[in-house]
């Protein structure tokens, strides 16, 4: 169980801080059951309710400091997505963005870092599915190390460019 005040990572809302855990009164449902009451990180405002007990949606805690800076050591290693047949891009993106794992947004953001340079080099258009999964995932990853690095995004986007002496488009 998370505490109060933590922040974890809740499915495709990526970052959020638990600002309460409590019983809700709502019809049908039992007056014991707990909920977790999540602000989302990145849409202040924003809440969300969730079952303590709930596994529909992937719930973890955000990346220590130390695991943060071992995942940017290692994102030069992190291969790419290969697709047998293009009709299943989109799906392989999202599949990689709802598993919650920081390893897996890397592995899209390269594929879609790539596959956008080959689309300028042709003098051809970048999809705008593609930038919309390339941006879900920055965020989605960004928003974590920032958390666990105690930086804004656009310091932990600095910190990655200066770190891997590569310019990341966004």
């Amino acid at each position: 169980m998370f505490e109060k005040g933590e922040y974890v990572v809740y499915g495709t809302n990526g970052v959020c801080e638990v600002t309460d855990i409590k019983n809700m009164d709502l019809k049908g449902i039992p007056k014991d059951k707990l909920f977790y009451v999540l602000t989302p990180y990145n849409q202040k405002g924003s809440t969300v309710f969730t079952p303590v007990d709930s596994t529909k949606t992937v719930i973890r805690k955000v990346l220590t400091k130390e695991q943060a800076l071992e995942l940017i050591d290692n994102m030069p290693e992190v291969e790419e997505l290969y697709f047998s047949n293009e009709k299943i891009r989109e799906e392989k993106y999202k599949e990689c963005i709802r598993s919650c794992d920081c390893e897996q947004c890397i592995r899209v953001i390269k594929t879609l870092y790539l596959r956008r340079e080959e689309k300028l080099a042709q003098g051809k258009k970048f999809a705008a599915t593609d930038e919309r999964y390339l941006k879900l995932a920055e965020d989605n990853l960004y928003s974590e190390l920032s958390v666990a690095l105690e930086m804004t995004k656009k310091e932990v986007q600095k910190y990655i460019e200066e770190k891997l002496g590569i310019l990341i488009l966004t």
